[in-house]
């Protein structure tokens, strides 16, 4: 046991994981000459923004599938577009990669802590990488929010929740942790000025006519995504897909669902008090991460990295020892939900439950019950007084 607690906090061990496995995996597609078509709608945001092309209409001699991102992200996929596909692709996966590692690797947990919360979430950051995507960066934007106002920076905590939403909404559930600023005045207004420059910024590779359409036309995609959701087998992998497949109820409305969850997640806030206290911080933050994903009918297989990194969270923030069901929890998370799309489990399994019945959301559905309970009874002033009192000879 000791050999192996050594091992999951040897951090040459675990930064090789979280890099490695997600370079192998992108080294291998370019080597092999695999089209990264994620990729290539990413550049030609980009692209499309300088040329003035409409970000959301079909371009099949380029790629298959829509642009679902704002004109910013024009912006942060500049310096990857402009080198050759082969280098911007695995530079793209890398920078993910290490935004991420680095906003876990600033919270506010106990010592290398951290580096088992990277380990926990390296698969699903692989399956992340393994389609390029972006949700890694969207998950260290949201990290990185709460990070900042910790630090009561509220300036760049407005910067990082206003960029996650600019690029590609999520990052918005940000705004959750605006009652653990110190300065919220400073904070409102800081989300103000970032929010305009943002949606000015784009204008400077463009023109100012073309982004406010662009706004407008992203509006209009947004609305059409979220009514084709309902009837894809890869994409609405939440709460709200479980039930729509298991109980055959296609008709159900997603308000239906979210409506409940957001009074929920709201009584989390009932516990005034403990809003200066960091493992309440902590629930905030597992829980607004999950949350993010669970009850978003856009949230597909390799959205769950923002999703696992507050999994991690939370289990790294339980009491010690922790219980059995916590225990099962994660397991059954790490099963279900990180494991289920690899090689690594049963192919029968996944494609005739896991998939089509959205199974990969329960796990994480499950946990984010267990942290609504604990905001609502967990007594966090014992914890601090166990803490302070001195240790028994």
């Amino acid at each position: 046991m000791q050999k192996l607690a050594k091992l999951i906090t040897n951090k040459p061990f675990v930064y090789s994981l979280w890099f490695g496995l997600s370079l192998f995996l992108v080294i291998k597609g370019v080597l092999a000459h695999q089209g990264f078509n994620n990729y290539t709608i990413f550049k030609y945001n980009f692209l499309n923004t300088i040329h003035q092309h409409n970000l959301y209409a079909y371009q099949p001699e380029h790629y298959y599938d829509l642009n679902h991102y704002g004109p910013v992200f024009s912006i942060i996929m500049a310096p990857f577009s402009i080198l050759p596909d082969s280098i911007g692709v695995i530079l793209w996966v890398l920078f993910n990669a290490f935004i991420l590692f680095k906003a876990i690797q600033l919270l506010p947990l106990k010592k290398d802590q951290y580096v088992i919360v990277l380990l926990l979430c390296a698969h699903e950051l692989m399956t992340a990488s393994a389609n390029v995507q972006s949700n890694p960066m969207i998950a260290a934007l949201i990290i990185l929010g709460f990070n900042f106002i910790k630090r009561e920076q509220d300036f760049w905590a407005a910067l990082m929740i206003a960029l996650g939403a600019f690029i590609k909404l999520y990052g918005i559930v940000g705004l959750a942790f605006f009652f653990f600023s110190t300065n919220k005045p400073k904070f409102v207004l800081s989300f103000i000025f970032w929010s305009v420059v943002l949606f000015v910024l784009p204008m400077a590779i463009s023109s100012p006519s073309f982004i406010i359409q662009t706004y407008h036309d992203w509006y209009a995609d947004l609305v059409i995504k979220n009514s084709g959701n309902q009837h894809s087998v890869m994409q609405e992998i939440c709460f709200t897909g479980f039930i729509r497949k298991a109980f055959h109820y296609d008709d159900l409305k997603n308000m239906y669902v979210i409506g409940p969850a957001l009074v929920l997640f709201a009584l989390s806030y009932l516990r005034i008090g403990a809003y200066k206290v960091v493992e309440y911080q902590r629930l905030i933050l597992s829980s607004v991460l999950i949350f993010a994903v669970i009850f978003s009918s856009s949230a597909e297989s390799s959205t769950y990295i923002i999703a696992f990194v507050g999994v991690a969270v939370w289990f790294m923030n339980l009491n010690r020892p922790v219980t059995g069901l916590e225990i099962f929890l994660l397991v059954l998370a790490l099963l279900i939900t990180s494991l289920s799309p690899s090689d690594l489990f049963p192919s029968f399994i996944r494609t005739q439950y896991i998939v089509p019945y959205k199974l990969k959301s329960i796990p994480c559905f499950l946990i984010w019950i267990k942290i609504i309970y604990e905001t609502l009874t967990r007594d966090f002033a014992s914890e601090k007084k166990s803490e302070l009192a001195p240790a028994a000879v």
